[in-house]
């Protein structure tokens, strides 16, 4: 099934110890660095279709988990996909949707893609992030998840 020419991005999030939070980040196989479950659609996905399945393959938290779409919309360059000859000589950029994932006490299963993973504060994820446009993704996802709004 070809590639839709959308990203996704989804952040596991759980309670931690005195009404804070964690965020599980994965570090990738091929390039070492952390980041969160990420994958374009298939076929007629949807991003929340997409973002549900992501999450399935790569962590194993399943469809019972509640999906927080963010506002989000990080734009990538096509160059990072190796499939993007499908999409043709006029897209240059497809948008990457934000969501995050209330993974509560479900055991991350980690998939081929990543080698480890590790539940850290908002701001112990936001050093160890590589991309910034997933640090604008969980500045948004942490102001939410404790109720607070954009300039509080």
């Amino acid at each position: 099934m070809a590639r839709a020419p959308f990203q996704v991005l989804v952040f596991p999030y759980r309670p931690a110890a005195e009404d804070g939070l964690e965020y599980a980040l994965l570090r990738r196989a091929d390039e070492g660095y952390w980041h969160v479950v990420a994958g374009g659609g298939e076929g007629y996905e949807s991003p929340t279709q997409a973002a549900r399945r992501e999450t399935q393959e790569e962590v194993g938290v399943g469809g019972h988990a509640t999906l927080l779409p963010l506002d989000t919309v990080t734009s990538v360059p096509v160059t990072e996909f190796r499939d993007s000859y499908l999409w043709g000589e006029q897209i240059y950029v497809i948008p990457e949707y934000s969501f995050g994932v209330d993974a509560g006490a479900a055991e991350i299963r980690l998939s081929a893609e990543h080698t480890e993973v590790c539940w850290v504060t908002y701001e112990e994820a936001l050093v160890m992030l590589h991309h910034g446009g997933n640090k604008v993704a969980l500045w948004e996802l942490d102001r939410r998840l404790r109720g607070l709004g954009p300039r509080d």
